[in-house]
């Protein structure tokens, strides 16, 4: 009796792992997920769309680690930095300090994750996108309270509004900032920090 041969699984090593990873999310990040293909990313990989999936069995799995990896080491650096107990202001310069940080080592993720989080959510695989905007949001709008309720920040300070404004405007940079630019990700934060919570207009003595 005739056997079949069974095609072998390649397993890449975690380098080659990586390094396509890193490919996909650049080709999500300007294309769109939905009109990304896994040919367009074993095209910009340098390799034939039949070979991808001895790695990958879907670009959904590709995007689900993506999206999982940044998530995870973004939580591992805010938890970091709300178990410090530090006070109001400097656990929001430390938040955004550690999210310019993020948007260095996974820009093209972040940039994925503020266009495509929205309606991804609403699939059961990606769900845990919808619980970490939750999560995010309680960090943010309780150190806000915390300062407001402290007297460091105004008492006429719109919370909501503020978390809002910071967000998308921190959030935003994975639009233009490319890593080993002129400006480390720690100097940008701290211009950003120094407009938000100081201004940008000259105080008179």
């Amino acid at each position: 009796m005739p056997t079949t041969k069974k095609k072998t699984q390649v397993t890449a090593t975690p380098e080659r792992r990586a390094e396509l990873l890193r490919t996909a999310a650049e080709v999500f990040a300007a294309q769109g997920y939905n009109a990304t293909t896994v040919r367009k990313i074993a095209d910009a990989a340098g390799m034939l769309a039949g070979s991808l999936y001895y790695h990958f069995d879907s670009k959904e799995s590709m995007l689900d680690e993506i999206l999982s990896t940044f998530l995870n080491e973004l939580w591992d650096g805010y938890d970091a930095v709300l178990a410090a107990g530090h006070g109001p202001r400097e656990t929001i310069e430390a938040l955004v300090t550690e999210s310019f940080r993020e948007i260095d080592r996974h820009r093209a993720a972040v940039a994925i994750y503020q266009k495509e989080a929205r309606h991804l959510a609403d699939q059961p695989r990606f769900h845990y996108l919808a619980d970490s905007q939750v999560k995010f949001e309680k960090a943010w709008l309780g150190t806000l309270e915390r300062g407001v309720g402290a007297g460091v920040f105004r008492a006429d300070l719109d919370v909501r509004l503020t978390y809002r404004f910071v967000r998308d405007t921190v959030w935003v940079a994975a639009s233009w900032y490319r890593p080993g630019g002129q400006h480390s990700p720690d100097e940008i934060a701290r211009q950003y920090l120094s407009m938000v919570l100081d201004g940008i207009a000259v105080r008179n003595p």
